[in-house]
């Protein structure tokens, strides 16, 4: 794995070292002699170790010889597995009694031993409701203007993502950014004693996978477990001072190092989108004397707190601030995440990778301020909000019908039973698919409008976009 030299025992913590018993210490050796970690067959590369995980609808231990025979350079497999019984002949076949915790033992152990000048590595660890990708991609941006970081890949924030992240950090990773999601209590928690974050942010907390938490208190506690270990290891926090509840949860717990932000903390000016821009632009104090105007390609100000957090972090850090706005500039969103793009027809605001009552909110609100003269939504059922979600997809309904919106389209069953009971059914068509919208718009063509496109990872509303 990119750096093959032994490692000094003085490069891991105590701890770690109590806690590696000899199969551990073994797996580990030859780690650092691999050329990485890897769970999925589909992408497995000659000298990576291959994780069979084992979950509800797979067993990975059924692909391990796939893996070998594509050049995985060993396969960690389940010592119940029956792969298992061929490691007396095979010695790239190693049984361990759970591979998930064998993973996650891994990267926890790989973690402390990756030690830039001897000392300890410094990770900042984030999560919350909306907005973590995003913020993790513009820290990693402003960052990487001073530092060697290592971050999170796209959105591989859970139990099996959180490990593989930090399998990646090397030797020359100065500064590691790892995100962390949740969907049920103790997620966090979870994740942090593997990636044992020196400081933490928490970008905010709404009713997003209400199922799992079972209510907004649910979230808001698992979210809190963020800060939790922050309080009990002494770190820092990167706390958003606008919002009241970040400041109750970290003054909950008594955390004493915190580092602040803020769109009206820092008295930024939220410059009016233009038709032809329809960025966020933002005006910000550098000096007790002078601004700068930031102009980004996100849509959208409700990234004007993702951005302030980057900034924040990069303050900290010290990168200078032209630097810092250099990199927030340069910034191009992707993967359906506030992307603006403009087809033949038609320009489209993409924000179909998740959604929530929060972010449909804030992407509606936004809709309706931007300069166009037709509007039209593309909206799909957000998933995962339990007992709320009638109301939840109600409140959608009731705030698209109010709006200045020539065309609304709603996908999923949760909208379609919302638009029965309040849908204005002149402007608002429902189809149970997105493969069903997008056959509707190829046989109707939509021109001339500006359109949000967002629901649930689910849904796939993306599905839509070639028909625009």
């Amino acid at each position: 794995m990119r750096q093959t030299e032994g490692k000094a025992d003085s490069e891991v913590r105590e701890d770690d070292i109590h806690m590696m018993n000899n199969d551990i210490k073994h797996l580990y050796e030859l780690f650092l002699h691999s050329e990485g970690a890897n769970t999925d067959t589909r992408t497995i590369r000659p000298g990576e170790m291959f994780f069979a995980l084992k979950g509800e609808n797979f067993d990975g231990n059924e692909y391990a010889m796939k893996a070998l025979e594509a050049g995985a350079a060993y396969a960690i497999v389940s010592s119940d597995s029956e792969t298992s019984a061929l490691a007396s002949e095979d010695s790239r076949i190693i049984p361990v009694e759970n591979t998930l915790t064998a993973l996650k033992n891994l990267a926890r152990i790989h973690r402390n031993s990756m030690a830039p000048g001897g000392k300890r590595l410094t990770v900042i660890g984030l999560t919350g409701t909306n907005g973590k990708t995003t913020t993790k991609e513009l820290i990693k941006a402003v960052l990487e203007k001073k530092f060697n970081v290592t971050a999170t890949q796209g959105n591989l924030n859970n139990e099996i993502g959180v490990p593989l992240s930090l399998l990646q950090i090397t030797r020359a990773t100065q500064i590691a950014v790892i995100e962390m999601g949740a969907s049920h209590p103790g997620d966090i928690k979870s994740l942090v004693s593997v990636s044992m974050p020196d400081y933490g942010l928490i970008t905010n907390v709404g009713k997003g996978h209400l199922l799992g938490f079972g209510s907004y208190d649910g979230v808001r506690k698992t979210k809190g477990e963020l800060y939790d270990y922050i309080h009990e290891t002494g770190g820092s926090i990167f706390l958003n001072e606008d919002l009241p509840y970040l400041q109750e949860m970290a003054s909950e717990r008594n955390i004493e190092k915190i580092i602040p932000y803020g769109v009206a903390y820092d008295g930024v000016k939220l410059l009016p989108p233009s038709p032809d821009t329809p960025f966020l632009k933002m005006d910000i104090p550098v000096s007790c004397s002078r601004s700068c105007t930031l102009e980004t390609h996100l849509v959208g100000n409700y990234n004007a707190a993702n951005v302030m957090a980057a900034l924040a972090v990069g303050r900290y850090f010290g990168v200078p601030v032209e630097d810092a706005v250099d990199a927030v500039s340069c910034y191009m969103p992707s993967n359906n995440r506030s992307q603006l793009m403009k087809t033949e027809r038609n320009t489209l605001i993409i924000d179909a990778y998740n959604a929530n009552p929060v972010s449909m909110e804030a992407a509606l609100s936004n809709l309706e301020v931007t300069p166009a003269e037709n509007k039209a939504v593309m909206l799909g059922d957000m998933l995962e909000l339990g007992p709320d979600s009638a109301a939840e997809h109600d409140k959608v309904v009731r705030t698209v019908c109010g709006m200045h919106i020539k065309e609304a389209f709603f996908v999923g069953r949760e909208f379609g039973a919302a638009l029965s009971r309040c849908g204005d059914p002149e402007r608002c068509r429902h189809f149970n698919s997105s493969d069903l919208l997008a056959a509707y718009l190829k046989k109707n063509r939509l021109s001339g409008h500006t359109v949000l496109i967002k629901g649930s990872r689910g849904i796939r509303m993306e599905k839509a976009v070639p028909e625009l």
